[in-house]
C-alpha cells in the first residue's frame, strides 16, 4: 500500500479502507511503488530487489502492470500471501477479501509466469481455529488444498492477541459489529482443525481420523493421508 492515501478531506467513520469493499476515496494507484522499485533496480551494485511477502492481492489485481512487473522482476522464486481461508463465511468474519479474489490472483500470477518463462510459486498462509471456523469449513479448505496439490509446511492455530477483533470474538463468542453468535473452536477441536491443514503429516493421522469420523467422512481418510490401515 506504499504511496496510497485517502482522497477525502472529510471525517470518515469506516472501520476499514478495504473491507467490505475497497473505498472509492482510497487512491489505490501502485505508481509510486512501481517508481520506487524501478529506481531501486538502477542503484549501482544492486542486482535484484525482491518482494517476499506483504502483497495485498485484492489491491494488486487492480493494476495488471504492477502484478506483471513484480512477477517478472521482483520475486525470488516464491511469494508469500495470506488468503487465510477459502470459505467466504469465514473470510467475512476475518474481514478478508472473498475467495474469488485469491483464485483470480493465482490465475494471473500463473499467466504472467508462463508469459515470462518463470518458475515461481505462491506460498499461501492459512490459519486454523479462527473464530467463525467450523470443522466442516476446515474440511472444505483441506479438500481445496489437495485439489491444488498444496502441502503446507507451516500452519498457525489461532492464538488470541490483545487489542484485536478476533480476540474479542474468541472471548465473547459474538461478532462485535453484528451481535450475532460466532463459533469458537475449543479443546480437542483446535487439534482437529490444525490436523486438517496438514493431513500429509503422519503425526496428525489419529487426530485427522477422529475429525473425519466426527464429520461423518471417514471415507476420506485414505484419500487425504494415503494410509489404508485401520485407525
Amino acid at each position: 500500500m506504499y504511496g496510497m492515501h485517502c482522497r477525502s478531506t472529510e471525517e470518515c467513520t469506516r472501520n476499514s479502507c478495504l473491507y467490505p469493499e475497497i473505498c472509492q476515496q482510497l487512491d489505490t494507484s501502485q505508481n509510486e511503488l512501481k517508481d520506487l522499485l524501478m529506481s531501486a533496480r538502477k542503484v549501482p551494485g544492486i542486482n535484484k530487489v525482491l518482494i517476499g511477502s506483504g502483497v495485498r492481492y485484492d489491491l494488486a489485481l487492480l493494476d495488471n502492470d504492477y502484478l506483471e512487473m513484480i512477477t517478472q522482476d521482483h520475486i525470488g522464486g516464491q511469494l508469500s500471501i495470506a488468503p487465510e481461508h477459502i470459505c467466504n463465511e469465514v473470510l467475512q468474519v476475518m474481514n478478508k477479501p472473498k475467495h474469488e479474489k485469491y483464485v483470480e490472483f493465482m490465475n494471473k500470477f500463473s499467466t504472467f509466469n508462463e508469459k515470462h518463462d518463470k518458475k515461481q510459486y505462491l506460498v499461501p498462509y492459512f490459519i486454523s481455529s479462527h473464530p467463525g471456523t467450523t470443522l466442516k469449513e476446515m474440511l472444505t479448505l483441506t479438500l481445496f488444498l489437495q485439489e491444488k496439490n498444496i502441502k503446507l509446511e507451516q500452519v498457525q492455530n489461532f492464538t488470541p492477541t490483545p487489542m484485536t477483533i478476533a480476540t474479542t470474538m474468541c472471548y465473547t463468542e459474538h461478532d462485535p459489529f453484528t451481535g450475532k453468535p460466532v463459533h469458537v473452536p475449543k479443546g480437542e477441536e483446535r487439534a482437529f482443525q490444525k490436523a486438517l491443514l496438514q493431513p500429509h503429516l503422519e503425526k496428525n493421522l489419529r487426530q485427522l481420523a477422529k475429525a473425519l469420523k466426527q464429520l461423518g467422512r471417514s471415507d476420506l481418510i485414505q484419500k487425504l493421508t494415503g494410509y489404508a490401515g485401520s485407525i
